[in-house]
Parts: structure tokens; C-alpha cells; sequence
């Protein structure tokens, strides 16, 4: 009897000992726009096994937290540190407002907790480097290098981890949420054109390397890349450029609800682009664009907050390709000449883009998201000039009408040593009229070689769970599975069709901390990049998701406060590579590569207001199944590097110093023929005053005369009896200066 009566009370005591544990909420804003920060940090009573991660409206909760006082802590890298002491249990959520503050390097720590999240590029950061456009913003991923070979209208190349990724194929790209990858385009597969993006307002870029998260899907193999824009605008301002070669721009952006408003979670701007310039090559390239977005970010009812936008881009340009050695060498043309000066572009896409965040009675996140976008598309090209054709040429037209449409939802929630999330994406894109045709002096079509209309659809599941199994040791698992719908109509009665496949993506990461200044970590995955429509429907639906399986073995590491190192060890294998095909200036599917590298990356702050940053990466591509000598993989870089030194001045000066270099790397299967490298450097310096801010830009400081990207192509000129297979180049630009003038009202 009084064994049962001791049970009794020992199940009661803990009965109530548990009913004494209470959730501990709070919400993280924006000081000056009192917007809601997602991704801040919140520690409790510095205990490391008491670390949450504030979700996209700013909300956090530490789970059965017994009665009493604590501190908890808020950081957020380029914030002031926040800390309160609470009381448990607490009404009503805690509040935090944080203002901004200069980067300090001792503010980062390392943490289990957070382990897989992604990493982050500031506003700040992008302020104070050289940009011209947003495609160039992407140069801040470590070890990622674009080029331009089309004048400016055209995305840009993109090379990452071993890849030369043409325009998009092997990494994803997104823009507030909205897919910028284009499927089956016109000029390639995962063609990714960013420049709708205004620089300014942009708010953020996220990123990570490998197939490693749940939540991305198609093409993000080498990696993925998010940019966010700005939700609210502190200030309106506008800004005018002007430079070399005709450069001249201007750009405004206007607050459009009051400062009240803003303290009542809503928010609402307008903001209108306008570019100009005839560039540094022989032929002027005429080079116009226009962007315009609009936004509206507010808290429509007590659990929900709404970010609807509306924006609009168009661009028009000519440009000078690319030109032969040896015409340059014999002097016919210059470094910035022509061949066919008759090559150029014309582009549009408008968006609209409705996002949902709903935060449930338990405190779990519900998002959903619609988007819509309008796009066009036509590019002339001649990239082998009298090769096919000696009497006319070989220009070609890529043309394409696109409407895209798309859903992504998901569901988060958050345990005690927890996060798990469930999400859905859809995507279909209805493109018309997608042609190639071969035309002489962009007036007059000679012959359709392709011309139909694409229908493909993709919808995606996929579960993502991390789970803190104690203070030094996490774990996330996803899972990921895709389905694609392929149809194409063939207009020239020759390949329509329809096919369709599905493709498993798991995903296993680990991270070991052991210590504030030093974590491990193994990441491994499964990803891929679709096929274009007209490629898998003559062959049946086979090979449309071809996988690619990788592994990652890093570290990070504080040696010292004010130093942050990031090491790694990586490995990816590929079923299918795509292969450039220059007379029609696309790729297509090859065979099976392997790639493996190294890379390192360091942050250093050296004073208060001075940091150094230097990122290597060394790459071994190659072709399997190949002999030996003619398994290199063409225009696969094999060592890059970037860095500079950075001043962020509290008051008047700021800027950076910046340089970039690519080895001499493989053109061909054979190393034949060398895609020459380079080191160029550039320079952005500000004076920033309480109402306006004076920038000075330079691009290619030392004015190097180097060649931005290369091909090896076989072309004939027009006085040629045989053709020559050769380095075809695009010029980089030469010392170019730009000034700008921004007022604050």
C-alpha cells in the first residue's frame, strides 16, 4: 500500500513538475523599419543547447522552459546585440528591436543549432563592391565567376566548382521565391537571366554549394542562389550615374506610406530603373535597359503577414560576339572588334508575386506562394560567321514567348530539439513560337531549323528535418521527389510528342561542434538538372532527370575573434554533362564526369572598420569513359581565386579593393587549345553623408587587356577557303570609371 501511495505521488510531482515548464516566445524587428528579421539569433542564458534561429517573421520559442528569469540574447551579424532579462512564464511574446550596426567578425559563432543554414550576403556587402548589374552581385559566392559574351543584354556565363554552367544549367537561381532558371529556353536549358533585378534593393542573397538541401530542386547541382529584395525601403532616395563609353543611368525609389504606417507593419514603395550605354567595343552597342517593381509588405490580420510586388524589365542591345584569334593576331580586327556587327538582342519579363506567411495558434509557419511571369526572348548570334553558309553567313535567331506560372507552400514545425518541415512546388511553363532559324542582318529569316511550342510541368514534395541531438552534435534529412510532364508541338511536323519522369533526392548532413569556434561537417546528396523538352521527347522520356550524387567533408573554424576560415572537401559525380555546341550556340547532353576539389575560404578583420577576404578553389574536372588526354572537360575552370580588402566606415569613407583571377584552363577534350587566364582588379570607394552618398566605380583598374570568356569554335571568314578551329573570345572590359550621386529624402 504505501509503495502504490509513493508511486502515486511520484507520477503527480512529475505531473506538476512538467505542467511548470511554459513556452518562451518572442519576435525579432528592424529598428528603423520596424520590420520583422528572419535568421537572427537567440540564445538563452548563453547556454549552448539553448540556441534558436528566428524563422521569416521574425518569431522564436523555446519549448517547456521551467518558470524563472533568464537572459536571452539576440545577435545578428551587422546589428547591435541585444539582451533582456524575461520572466517565464510570459504573456504576451517578447519584443526585440535592433538597429544596425559596422560588421564585427566577434559576433559570429558557431553553433549546432544552425548548423544547415544557409549562408547570407548583405546589403552592405553588396554596396561597397563594384557592381554594374545584379548578375555581377553573384561574383560574392565564393568561388563563383561570371563573364559576359553577348554586350550586356545577355546573362551571363557562369562558372562554379568545375563548371562551366553556360547561362544556368547546373545551378538554381531564384528571385523572391520566383524560379529565374529558365526550362528548355530558347538559347539553352536553365538559361538564368537576373538583370530584372534592381542592385539597390536588393535585401539579401542566400546561398550554398552542392545538392545538399531539400527545398531546391532542378539544376541546383554546383549549388543554388536566392536573392531577396528589399520589403521596405528606410528612405526613398534616388541616384544617377555616369561614365565611359557613353554610360549613364538613373534610378529612383520612393517610399509611398508614412513612418506611422511603417510602425504598423505596413509598408509600400515604387521604384523605376533606367540604363544606357554604347560600351567599350569598336561597334557601339546601343545597350538600353528599364526595370521597375513595385512592393507591398503588411500584417493583413493578427497571424499573417502579405509581400505582394509587381515588376517589370526590358532590354534591347547589339553586340559584338565573338571574334576569332586570328583575326586580332593579323590585325583585320581589333581586341573590341566585329565580325558580324550585326548581332544583338531583345528581351522582357514582367512578374507578379504574392507570398502568404501565416503563423498557426501553436506557434508552427504555414507559407504560400503564387507567382506569375510574362517573358520574351530573341537573340542573333553568328558564332562561325561563313562556316555553313559563304555567301550569306551564319547568323542564327533564338526566339521565344513564355508564360510561367507557379506554387510554393510549405509547413514548418518547431520542437524542442527540432525543426521539420513539409513543402510542394509547381511549376509550368508555356512557351510560343520557341524558333531557331538562320537569318541574314536580323531582318530576314532564311530557314526554320527548329520552331514549336513547349508545355512542361514539374511538381515537387519534399520533407526536411533537423533535428539537435545535443549541443554538439546535429543531423539534417531530406527527401525530395520530382515529377516532370514534357510536351512539345513541333510546327515543323517532325518530333511532337510527350514524356514524362520522376526522380528520389535524399539528403543526409552532419555537423559536430565541438566548441564555439570549430564545427565539422559531412554533407551528401542527390540532385540533377532536367533536360530541354525537344531533347527528351524524340527519345522517348528517357534520360530527362539525369542525377548527379555528392559529398562534402568541411570545416568552420575561429581560430582568432576576428578570423573566420571555411575549408572543404568536395566530390561530385554526374550521369549526364551538358556540352556547348557553337554553331547553334547551345548545349547539349553529353556523357558521364566526375569532378573534385578543394576549396578555402578566409574572412579577416583586420581593424575596426578594415576586413580581407581571400577564397581558393582548386578543381579537377573530367569526362569518364574517355582515354586518357582527351577526358578534359571544355572551359572547366581548375584554380580560381577572389579577394580584396573592405572598409566599412561608420562616417564619410567606405569602399573596397577587390581582385579576381582564373587560371589558364582546358578549351577542348584534347587541352589542345587553352582558354587563357586572368587577374583583373577593381575598386569602389563612397562618401556617405547624413542625405547623400558620392561613389566613385572602377572596373579593371590596371586596365589589362584580357579575353571575359572563350570558346574553342570552328569558323570560316569570308575570305577563307578552309575553316580553323581556334580560341573565339569576347573582350573583358577594359579601365572603366563610373561616378554616381544618391540623395536621401
Amino acid at each position: 500500500m504505501r509503495k502504490g501511495c509513493t508511486t502515486v505521488l511520484f507520477l503527480l510531482f512529475g505531473v506538476v513538475a512538467y505542467a511548470q515548464n511554459f513556452p518562451l516566445k518572442g519576435i525579432v524587428f528592424q529598428g528603423l523599419t520596424n520590420k520583422p528579421l528572419a535568421g537572427a539569433t537567440v540564445q538563452l542564458d548563453d547556454d549552448p543547447a539553448l540556441i534558436r534561429t528566428t524563422n521569416e517573421v521574425g518569431e522564436f520559442v523555446f519549448q517547456d522552459i521551467p518558470a524563472g528569469s533568464y537572459q536571452v540574447q539576440v545577435t545578428f551579424i551587422g546589428f547591435e546585440r541585444v539582451q533582456k532579462s524575461v520572466s517565464v512564464p510570459q504573456k504576451q511574446p517578447v519584443l526585440f528591436s535592433l538597429t544596425t550596426q559596422s560588421v564585427e567578425l566577434e559576433e559570429v559563432k558557431v553553433h549546432t543549432q544552425q548548423a544547415h543554414q544557409r549562408q547570407l550576403i548583405n546589403k552592405i556587402d553588396i554596396s561597397l563592391r563594384p557592381i554594374i548589374n545584379s548578375q555581377e552581385v553573384l561574383r560574392q559566392v565564393p568561388g563563383l565567376f561570371i563573364g559576359q559574351h553577348a554586350g550586356g543584354g545577355k546573362a551571363e556565363q557562369i562558372f562554379l566548382r568545375g563548371f562551366d554552367i553556360d547561362h544556368g544549367t547546373d545551378v538554381q537561381l531564384t528571385a523572391d521565391g520566383m524560379p529565374v532558371n529558365m526550362v528548355s529556353h530558347a538559347h539553352g536549358q536553365g538559361y538564368a537571366d537576373l538583370h530584372f533585378i534592381i542592385p539597390e534593393l536588393i535585401e539579401q542573397v542566400a546561398f550554398k554549394k552542392g545538392p545538399y538541401s531539400a527545398e531546391h530542386g532542378n539544376f541546383a547541382t554546383a549549388g543554388w542562389v536566392d536573392f531577396r529584395t528589399r520589403d521596405v525601403l528606410d528612405r526613398s532616395f534616388v541616384k544617377a550615374e555616369i561614365g565611359q563609353f557613353d554610360t549613364f543611368r538613373v534610378l529612383g525609389a520612393v517610399d509611398l506610406l508614412s513612418q506611422k504606417a511603417k510602425q504598423n507593419n505596413q509598408s509600400a514603395f515604387l521604384a523605376t530603373e533606367y540604363n544606357f550605354s554604347n560600351s567599350y567595343f569598336d561597334s557601339p552597342q546601343r545597350f538600353n535597359r528599364f526595370n521597375t517593381l513595385g512592393k507591398y509588405f503588411g500584417k493583413i490580420s493578427p497571424s499573417t503577414y502579405l509581400n505582394a510586388s509587381f515588376s517589370a524589365f526590358w532590354s534591347k542591345w547589339n553586340h559584338s560576339g565573338q571574334i576569332p584569334d586570328r583575326a586580332v593576331e593579323s590585325g583585320q580586327i581589333s581586341h573590341y572588334g566585329a565580325i558580324d556587327d550585326t548581332e544583338g538582342g531583345e528581351t522582357s519579363r514582367t512578374n507578379v508575386n504574392l507570398q502568404f506567411l501565416t503563423t498557426t495558434p501553436r506557434g508552427h509557419l504555414m507559407k504560400n506562394q503564387v507567382y506569375y511571369t510574362n517573358y520574351t526572348f530573341e537573340l542573333f548570334s553568328n558564332f562561325t560567321f561563313f562556316l555553313d553558309d559563304p555567301i550569306n553567313g551564319d547568323q542564327i535567331r533564338q526566339f521565344e514567348k513564355r508564360n510561367l506560372f507557379g506554387y510554393n507552400g510549405s509547413y514548418t514545425v518547431q520542437g524542442k530539439r527540432s525543426e521539420s518541415t513539409v513543402g510542394v512546388t509547381y511549376r509550368h511553363d508555356l512557351t510560343q513560337d520557341s524558333e531557331l532559324s538562320q537569318t541574314l542582318n536580323r531582318t530576314q529569316i532564311r530557314n526554320r531549323l527548329q520552331y514549336g511550342d513547349v508545355n512542361e510541368a514539374a511538381v515537387g514534395v519534399y520533407v526536411d528535418h533537423n533535428l539537435t541531438i545535443n549541443s554538439q552534435l546535429g543531423v539534417n534529412i531530406g527527401l525530395r521527389y520530382d515529377i516532370f510532364t514534357n510536351r512539345y508541338e513541333d510546327k515543323l511536323g517532325v518530333i511532337s510528342g510527350r514524356a514524362s519522369s520522376g526522380i528520389f533526392l535524399p539528403k543526409l548532413n552532419v555537423y559536430y561542434t565541438p566548441n564555439s569556434t570549430l564545427q565539422f561537417y559531412v554533407n551528401s546528396g542527390k540532385g540533377y538538372h532536367s533536360n530541354d523538352t525537344r531533347v527528351v521527347v524524340p527519345q522517348g522520356g528517357r534520360q530527362i532527370l539525369p542525377p548527379a550524387y555528392g559529398t562534402d567533408l568541411g570545416l568552420n573554424w575561429k581560430p582568432f575573434p576576428r578570423l573566420y576560415i571555411n575549408a572543404a572537401a568536395w566530390y561530385l559525380w554526374m550521369d549526364q554533362e551538358f556540352v556547348y555546341v557553337g554553331d547553334a550556340g547551345v548545349v547539349e547532353p553529353g556523357g558521364k564526369t566526375r569532378r573534385e576539389g578543394v576549396e578555402l575560404s578566409a574572412r579577416y578583420q583586420i581593424l575596426p572598420v578594415l576586413f580581407l577576404d581571400v577564397d581558393v578553389n582548386l578543381t579537377k574536372p573530367r569526362a569518364l569513359g574517355e582515354e586518357a588526354g582527351q577526358n578534359y572537360i571544355p572551359l572547366a575552370p581548375t584554380f580560381t581565386s577572389i579577394g580584396g580588402l573592405t572598409i566599412q566606415g561608420k562616417k564619410a569613407f567606405s569602399g573596397s579593393l577587390r581582385y579576381r583571377y582564373m587560371a589558364d584552363r582546358p578549351a577542348n577534350e584534347d587541352n589542345s587549345l587553352i582558354a587563357k587566364g586572368y587577374l583583373i582588379s577593381d575598386a569602389q570607394l563612397n562618401y556617405t553623408r547624413k542625405n547623400y552618398v558620392l561613389g566613385l566605380t572602377v572596373n579593371n583598374l590596371l586596365n589589362t587587356k584580357w579575353k571575359e570568356t572563350q570558346f574553342a569554335t570552328e569558323s570560316r571568314l569570308f575570305d577563307e577557303a578552309q575553316p580553323v578551329e581556334e580560341i573565339h573570345f569576347t573582350a573583358g572590359s577594359p579601365f572603366f570609371a563610373r561616378l554616381s550621386f544618391t540623395k536621401f529624402f
